[in-house]
């Protein structure tokens, strides 16, 4: 077989350059990726040196020596690198192969056609040789591709920490968010997940980009639904726990609670800001903003423009613990089970806006029982619940001790529900503040 190759590679030469030239005319009109990339010469170059290579290939299979895949390889890392889809390229690699064995037979079909049967062993060792060359630049490829794809994920964590944190100043902030396809004005927010769930990406829930530091959901198109019609989010690992920059759009903020709700985490949600260089101010509020959602409250998404004074409470350390000490110090010296009990009744309490009939029900007693708790914490504070101040002096220190990371865990309140007909208002509509002193 290598006497008859050698016998036509005159003509062979020939008819490889004319398949080069078909080939590159064929890819460049059906295949749109090639045609992007590469000009007709050096195309139709490429496919040339491809060629020649695979009949030296098929020569030295014959002769028992290994195939050279040092420039297959070379071709896929570029070709991975330049971005054209491994399927392109592996598509014109194998309509280059079976062009070659026609030229092949053609040439020896002019020569001798009575020599044709001694070529007929070369096609399985050419289909070898082509088949070695394309697993050498698709392992090549992907190879390039995974290295593209760490440097891209790093180049573009480096700019969410541009924008997240805020240090570089606004010019730099401006830049990385049009290096990450963000409008220089709009409506952004930023979400902070508790550290316990960082590094769990299979509890993304479908809509939610996968857990990786730069992953993201397309804009939501007009009128969509379910997924498509989420908020772009762009995710950022960190050692405290994982960010979300979130491009609103048009969806409201409270959209953010229902992207995460699957989740089943505590998550902080900063407040809507209208430009890039205003993200950092966002995320040192959202991560405020789980500060004040305890771990022993359960999963939660805390909106920080819902939790404001508790928000204030978790910015001074501090005075929280100040305001501990002086509004709630009797109540949290008495014993353990005490403790508990008058904490859970006073959040409880005031989860229920004053309502004790309401707190009743959410605790499984008497409202009498409730409303002897809770004149045992005004005894205790030396506070009435029927003066607002102090009603927010309670309000905010029972904050701070639910803050409280040494703390012992409270028992979460209960959620307010729809008021019943016995729940007794004041005349401006809210709920009576305290239980009936007895005379």
């Amino acid at each position: 077989m290598e006497r008859i190759i050698e016998e036509i590679r005159e003509d062979l030469s020939r008819r490889i350059a004319v398949a080069a030239d078909r080939l590159a005319d064929r890819t460049l009109a059906e295949d749109p990726a090639y045609a992007a990339l590469l000009g007709r010469a050096e195309l139709r170059e490429r496919i040339h040196d491809t060629l020649r290579q695979a009949v030296e290939g098929l020569l030295r299979s014959c002769r028992g020596l290994p195939v050279e895949l040092a420039d297959a390889r070379a071709v896929g890392a570029l070709r991975a690198e330049q971005g054209l889809p491994l399927a392109s390229l592996l598509r014109t690699h194998r309509r280059g192969g079976r062009l070659l064995w026609q030229s092949l037979t053609e040439a020896v079909t002019a020569h001798d056609r009575a020599a044709l049967p001694r070529l007929l062993p070369a096609a399985s060792v050419l289909w070898d040789v082509v088949d070695r060359t394309a697993d050498a630049m698709t392992e090549s490829y992907r190879r390039a591709e995974a290295a593209h794809g760490d440097r891209d994920r790093e180049r573009r964590a480096a700019l969410l920490d541009v924008l997240l944190d805020g240090a570089d100043g606004p010019s730099a902030a401006e830049a990385a968010a049009a290096q990450l396809g963000l409008p220089e004005r709009g409506r952004f927010t930023v979400v902070v997940l508790a550290a316990e769930v960082s590094g769990t990406p299979s509890r993304t829930p479908s809509g939610i980009p996968s857990a990786a530091p730069t992953a993201a959901v397309p804009p939501a198109p007009a009128g969509g639904s379910g997924a498509a019609s989420a908020p772009r989010v762009l995710w950022r690992f960190r050692a405290d726990g994982e960010v979300g920059l979130v491009e609103l759009g048009h969806h409201p903020l409270e959209s953010v609670r229902d992207l995460l709700a699957p989740l089943g985490v505590r998550a902080g949600v900063g407040p809507v800001v209208g430009a890039p260089a205003e993200l950092a101010r966002a995320h040192r509020l959202a991560a405020l903003a789980l500060r004040t959602a305890p771990e022993s409250e359960g999963p939660r998404t805390a909106l920080l423009d819902e939790r404001l004074p508790a928000a204030l409470v978790a910015a001074e350390a501090e005075l929280a613990g100040r305001l501990r000490q002086v509004v709630l110090g009797p109540v949290l010296a008495l014993p353990v089970e005490d403790r508990r009990t008058l904490l859970t009744t006073l959040g409880t309490w005031l989860a229920c806006q004053g309502s004790t009939t309401d707190a009743a029900q959410r605790l499984y007693c008497h409202r009498n029982t409730v409303s002897n708790r809770l004149r045992r914490v005004e005894q205790l504070t030396g506070r009435s619940l029927s003066d607002p101040r102090h009603v927010v002096e309670l309000a905010l220190a029972h904050s701070a001790v639910l803050q409280r990371v040494e703390a012992e865990p409270v028992t979460r309140p209960a959620a307010p529900g729809p008021r019943t007909a016995r729940s007794s208002r004041t005349p401006g509509g809210t709920a009576r503040r305290s239980p009936r002193r007895p005379a």
